[in-house]
């Protein structure tokens, strides 16, 4: 081998998922390519002068994550106008993180709180109470999502969406009274969010500049989690083409630090079809690049079979006309060679969407076309036979981590030990990956949904699984990795550290093979590699990768709090710090606050010393 490389990783623990070349102890990069992974000795033998060497410090080298299920497009737009809550473990804190950010947010800007978390993960296992809420925030709108399930209005949001007693419950939905019939702030999904949605969308929107900036940071912080490719699944009210116009923009100035592979989901009850035929004549599977290329439709392809999993709500019955929506889509689609994915939470409805899939299938063979269910909680063994007939796959996501206490309420502990029965699935061959389905119903943090599939227990500490629907650690990294590749139709070029595919790389913060299993949710990259070049760093690593400006707008919760909330003592210091300074100057390290993710892992001497060499005056706490 003559060839010189870019990038060298050594000194590192790699797990290469390469079952040939299992481990290695160093990795060379070429023009965005894996070159060589092996001995360190054989790759420093590939270095030039002008080499990038990098020491892992003895750390667990990964391949990049890839999340079969994201809403990253949507979610970047409004991440800087997000407080987040996920990761917070107390109530308290999560209310002085609200009343923190109402102080500094002007008119007519909402405080928005939209999902990432669940009331299981707090220390007092509640939501706050529309009385705490409207204390906190008597004059500035908030709006607080609560899974599938809930949002929660305090007075000033309620005046400025513009429910009163004469508003009528919408479909699916439910505004909640009181005595007098006037609302109370609680929205509750009956069974389907669509209230809940509709009701943020009334919130004011980011300007263009401000889109492309927030979603720049939010790449940025999927990064800091070892994020490196992304199956966006579309979303209701992320429009075709409209809504992707950031995204592209990014995309085409080379701006993106996540690969994305987007879904497009119809937007039209009734017009479906319409949609999709539409769509058809515009982009075609496959199209773009490595970084930005389309990948299919769904993960909503007719609003008939939509089963939304709010499991504080009995099982949705799926309509009478399901079947006769879903034929002429699939059809659609099956004939033009478009993949699909789609929604669906039981298994009821799974039986009725594979009873059309057989009729199309008789006409046009799916197999080849990389179709799958999303979801699929209480999927039988029958249809997983099925979905294999049909040359399907299953996308599972971490939502029963969030919710898994309401289905064990509701269907009991036998019926929630396969939700879903993901080892049956690939006992069964079926092609099965992992995701989050972030933003507005589970976090975005992938170590939540490993650590979910290793241990089988919720956020709130309830353990759902027997050792039989369990995977070990390797088997539970390749579903976030390798195995994502074939909803993407992407199989070898990614997911492994390999010679020749893609250098999608992280150095993790903790050895996800040894650490108990309570940790692997506090998992983190100190070092992620694109195509292996730097677009995240944190300590030791930090210089390696570009400083993004500042979040946008200055009032943004991004600024004071960043995203992803660390679960250890150090979080607290994060809170303490940002409660006693008002300045939002930006470190430069993930674009967060300078008392962000990184400045809260350090001890408070360490921290002082860092915020005092920025000039603030938070470093006196």
């Amino acid at each position: 081998m003559n060839e010189i490389a870019d990038l060298i990783l050594f000194n590192g623990k790699v797990t290469t998922l390469d079952r040939s070349n299992p481990q290695a102890e160093a990795v060379a990069v070429k023009d965005g390519r894996i070159l060589f992974a092996g001995l360190a000795s054989e790759a420093m033998r590939l270095a030039g002068p002008q080499t990038q060497t990098v020491d892992a410090g003895g750390r667990r080298i990964v391949p990049g994550l890839i999340d079969s299920h994201m809403h990253i497009i949507r979610g970047g737009l409004n991440y800087n106008m997000e407080l987040r809550w996920d990761g917070v473990r107390s109530l308290a804190q999560a209310m002085e993180m609200l009343k923190a950010q109402v102080a500094i947010t002007p008119p007519p800007q909402w405080v928005r709180v939209v999902g990432g978390f669940t009331e299981h993960q707090f220390a007092e296992k509640r939501l706050p109470t529309l009385d705490e809420i409207n204390a906190a925030a008597p004059d500035t709108p908030v709006f607080i999502l609560h899974l599938y399930d809930r949002a929660l209005l305090n007075a000033a949001a309620l005046r400025v969406v513009g429910y009163t007693r004469d508003t009528p419950n919408p479909p699916g939905g439910e505004i909640l009274r009181d005595g007098a019939g006037n609302p109370t702030g609680l929205l509750v999904a009956s069974p389907n969010a669509t209230i809940l949605y509709a009701t943020l969308a009334k919130g004011p929107k980011l300007p263009p500049e401000y889109q492309k900036n927030s979603t720049r940071h939010f790449m940025r912080e999927v990064n800091r989690l070892g994020v490196t490719s992304v199956i966006d699944a579309g979303g209701g009210f992320q429009n075709y083409p409209d809504d992707y116009a950031i995204i592209e923009e990014l995309a085409r100035e080379g701006q993106l630090t996540v690969r994305i592979a987007y879904n497009l989901f119809t937007q039209k009850p009734k017009d479906e079809l319409a949609d999709f035929a539409g769509w058809a004549k515009q982009v075609k599977p496959g199209q773009g690049d490595d970084l930005y290329r389309a990948n299919g439709a769904g993960e909503m392809l007719v609003y008939s079979a939509a089963d939304f999993e709010d499991f504080q709500q009995p099982r949705p019955e799926m309509p009478a006309n399901m079947e006769g929506d879903l034929e002429p889509v699939i059809r659609l689609l099956a004939e033009n060679r478009w993949p699909w994915r789609l929604h669906a939470t039981y298994d009821e409805t799974i039986s009725r969407a594979l009873d059309v899939f057989e009729k199309v299938n008789r006409d046009v063979p799916l197999k080849g076309l990389n179709w799958f269910f999303d979801h699929a909680e209480t999927i039988s063994d029958r249809n997983i036979e099925r979905v294999a007939a049909l040359g399907g796959g299953i996308a599972v996501q971490h939502r029963m981590a969030y919710q898994g206490e309401y289905f064990a309420e509701r269907y009991g502990a036998r019926t929630t030990e396969r939700t879903p029965p993901i080892r049956r699935m690939l006992d069964m061959g079926v092609p099965v990956g992992a995701g989050t389905d972030a933003t507005r119903v589970a976090s975005y943090n992938p170590w939540v949904s490993l650590s979910w599939l290793v241990t089988g227990k919720t956020l709130g500490g309830l353990s759902l699984y027997p050792a039989s629907n369990l995977l070990d650690r390797e088997a539970a990294l390749r579903l976030w990795t390798e195995a994502n590749t074939w909803f993407s139709t992407e199989p070898g070029k990614k997911g492994q550290i390999k010679q020749g595919q893609l250098a999608d790389i992280i150095v993790l913060s903790d050895d996800y093979f040894s650490v108990p299993g309570e940790r692997i949710q506090d998992i983190t990259s100190v070092l992620t590699l694109l195509g292996g070049v730097p677009v995240h760093g944190d300590g030791d690593f930090r210089t390696l990768a570009p400083d993004l400006p500042p979040p946008m707008p200055d009032w943004s919760p991004v600024r004071r709090f960043g995203g992803y909330q660390e679960r250890a003592a150090a979080g607290e210091n994060r809170l303490a710090f940002a409660s006693a300074c008002g300045c939002a100057k930006s470190c430069g390290v993930h674009g967060h606050a300078h008392w962000g993710a990184w400045g809260a892992s350090l001890p408070v001497e360490d921290a002082r010393g860092f915020f005092g060499a920025l000039g603030c005056g938070c470093w006196a706490v």
